[in-house]
């Protein structure tokens, strides 16, 4: 359980990178698309309408308007951090298919069988994984899928998922996938399978011509 607990860990430390949400538009490469990744787009509305189940959930499981703004306060970049997660479960899953793993749904329900007995009930592990990773109650078992994913291919490797070799076949299939990020939302490091912030000069000026004109 404790390595189980690890991994989850380790993927949400990967995509818990707090940036704020960038609202300029840009020249995008692929209008409409917050990312591409293979053959695959994630369009802004769907990025959206995942940021907002997790407000949502928040909502629902802090009615005190001044705890759900602290909550808001603690996931400032939940949209960046959204779209991370969006693209790196994808990127986990072709560096796990090329690896030869698969993951069942009695493999989750395991998963989520011995969670749920740590965490105290399944109300309680819903809670947890909404506060501590930004997931909801209805993707918790996809999460856990990703997890799963995470841990076998680690043991395929013959490595854990702290290890470079873990990460180098992730980066591996980054490369392959040749992931597309919209300006707004930062740039794909290859090297790191990580979202990144990056300078555009877009935004600068448009920053700047907003200063002069309050100025």
């Amino acid at each position: 359980m404790h390595r189980r607990r690890r991994t989850a860990l380790l993927l949400t430390a990967a995509i818990a990178v707090a940036a704020p949400l960038l609202t300029a538009c840009g020249n995008d490469a692929h209008p409409g698309a917050a990312a591409v990744v293979g053959d695959q787009r994630i369009t802004v509305a769907q990025l959206e309408n995942r940021v907002e189940e997790v407000r949502e959930a928040q909502r629902t499981a802090v009615p005190d308007d001044a705890q759900y703004q602290q909550a808001l306060a603690r996931t400032g970049g939940l949209t960046r951090d959204t779209l991370h997660s969006m693209v790196l479960d994808r990127v986990l899953h072709r560096a796990a298919r090329d690896a030869g793993v698969t993951v069942t749904r009695r493999d989750v329900q395991r998963m989520r069988g011995g969670l749920e007995e740590q965490a105290g009930g399944t109300k309680e592990l819903e809670t947890v994984w909404l506060q501590q990773y930004g997931v909801p109650p209805e993707r918790l078992d996809a999460n856990l899928r990703v997890q799963l994913e995470a841990q076998k291919l680690a043991e395929t490797l013959g490595t854990d998922t702290s290890r470079p070799e873990f990460w180098q076949a992730l980066s591996e299939a980054s490369e392959k996938l040749d992931v597309d990020l919209n300006p707004r939302y930062g740039a794909w490091d290859v090297q790191k399978s990580s979202r990144v912030d990056t300078k555009v000069p877009w935004l600068r000026e448009t920053t700047a011509t907003q200063t002069r004109q309050t100025a």
